[in-house]
């Protein structure tokens, strides 16, 4: 079987090394499998596996009784060069375009590229429905009382069964649940800095970063994230070398909004660099259950041997939305942020906690995150088979192993915040531009694009519109 396994992605490579060198050009056909087969003198099944897996990369495509074809026009974001930028120590000032941006995608008529949230169609809300329910109740009236921080004992229990599952060991006392992932972060980066600190952040970043540094009266140093990679830890070394860095904060899978992942010897670097200096990390993974590979990539909080790393995740993005039930696995800092939610939000919502429990310890929480695994792969897949389709074709795409968000570069003319403004206003679509992802305008003429939603017919000529608009947007 691992020899199987080795043989197909050797193949998968083999094909992905011929496209790059352009034997194969966008739009043709490849040999049969049947074909290769002869070729390479194996079984036909290794090379459909190998074809497979070269679909789901997006390297090429199928085509109904016609077969295989290599992607047409739609081209890898290029690596940046190993160069260390010149790093900015600089205040963040985001909060009021970001409150526009997100106030004018809420319309329930808007054709939701833009979201952030994963369709809710996804999720099992009728089965969380009934845990709810059940746990109103049958919940003691004290637990109103018993259940403030750190938590519901049950949450604490199921989520430390999971880490040890996955072979890190957590403690039910190393754990605090939050009001979402949003705020498990907040209450980790107040722990760990004072106002004015220094915080190393991604670049682009997921704008919840920027609101939080700006908000809390920090100020940020922006580390180049490669867009299949991740942050790059040479320029963070050079960064903790030259300037008072009090925290770093991360996505290392399935970044936002790039859907950058991080190797293992990455990860290790990364850790060695601010394990030296005592940094603290925190690491947001809340989009960790979220993997398309066969295997569960680890966190960094899994190499994590001093307990500088709060790993940061919820539930929102995965099973329930809406119910706004996160955590952080604070080790050291657990009492810190215990005290600073009381003195905040003081509890997540217990209902809330104890149904969610309900449904992870006695429910199909892991059947349900197969199915989801499965629909967000394939909706990626058409996804980008449909941008491929119509847009221009100086178009760049992100191919990320993980999650539901595509990062679209367009040519460099093209002001996505603009062309955001025309279509809100006269075609009811919404995409997230790429000014949201940094304290200036430097990723203008980029876009984050929820590929969750199942590709229905409008969702398509809402593609197409998109494609006219940037085709059609004039250079200035």
């Amino acid at each position: 079987m691992l020899l199987q396994k080795s043989r197909y992605h050797g193949v998968a490579a083999e094909i992905q090394l011929q496209i790059e060198q352009r034997i194969w050009l966008p739009g043709e056909r490849i040999p049969s499998i049947r074909k290769m087969s002869r070729i390479q003198n194996i079984s036909p099944m290794t090379v459909l596996k190998a074809y497979e897996l070269l679909e789901a990369e997006g390297w090429i495509y199928a085509k109904p009784r016609s077969g295989y074809f290599v992607a047409a026009h739609l081209n890898r974001l290029a690596i940046p060069q190993q160069t260390i930028p010149q790093l900015t120590n600089r205040a963040i000032k985001i909060n009021e375009h970001v409150f526009e941006v997100l106030t004018a995608c809420k319309r329930p008529d808007i054709v939701p590229l833009g979201s952030a949230f994963p369709d809710p169609e996804l999720f099992p809300l009728k089965e969380l429905g009934q845990a709810l329910a059940k746990t109103i109740k049958t919940m003691p009236a004290i637990s109103a009382v018993t259940e403030l921080p750190p938590g519901s004992v049950a949450l604490r229990r199921a989520i430390a069964q999971r880490y040890i599952r996955d072979g890190i060991d957590v403690s039910i006392e190393d754990i605090v649940i939050t009001s979402g992932a949003m705020e498990s972060l907040g209450l980790s980066l107040m722990a760990v800095t004072k106002p004015g600190d220094t915080v190393a952040i991604e670049s682009p970043a997921f704008y919840g970063v920027l609101q939080t540094v700006e908000r809390l009266q920090l100020k940020a140093i922006e580390i180049t994230t490669d867009p299949q990679f991740g942050m790059s830890v040479d320029a963070l070394q050079h960064a903790v070398q030259h300037h008072d860095i009090k925290a770093c904060w991360l996505m290392s899978k399935y970044q936002n909004p790039l859907g950058a992942s991080m190797p293992k010897q990455d990860k290790l670097a990364l850790l060695d660099v601010l394990t030296k200096a005592q940094i603290p990390l925190l690491e947001d993974d809340v989009y960790s259950e979220l993997y398309f590979s066969e295997q569960k990539p680890q966190p960094i909080k899994a190499y994590d041997e001093q307990g500088l790393v709060l790993h940061c995740s919820s539930f929102s993005k995965c099973l329930a939305p809406g119910f706004r039930v996160g955590w952080v696995v604070a080790g050291r800092y657990a009492k810190q942020i215990e005290q600073l939610q009381l003195m905040t939000t003081l509890s997540a919502a217990v209902p809330n906690q104890l149904a969610i429990a309900e449904f992870v310890l006695y429910g199909r929480y892991d059947i349900h995150l197969r199915q989801l695994r499965r629909q967000l792969t394939s909706r990626q897949q058409q996804m980008q088979h449909a941008i491929e389709e119509c847009f221009p074709a100086e178009t760049k795409i992100t191919r990320p192993s993980g999650g539901y968000f595509l990062w679209l570069v367009l040519p460099e003319h093209i002001n996505t915040g603009e062309l955001l403004h025309t279509l809100l206003d006269q075609y009811n679509i919404s995409i997230a531009p790429g000014t949201l992802f940094a304290s200036d305008h430097k990723y203008k003429n980029c876009m984050r694009i929820n590929c969750s939603y199942l590709l229905t017919d409008k969702i398509r000529a809402a593609l197409i519109t998109l494609a006219r608009c940037i085709s059609s947007s004039p250079h200035k």
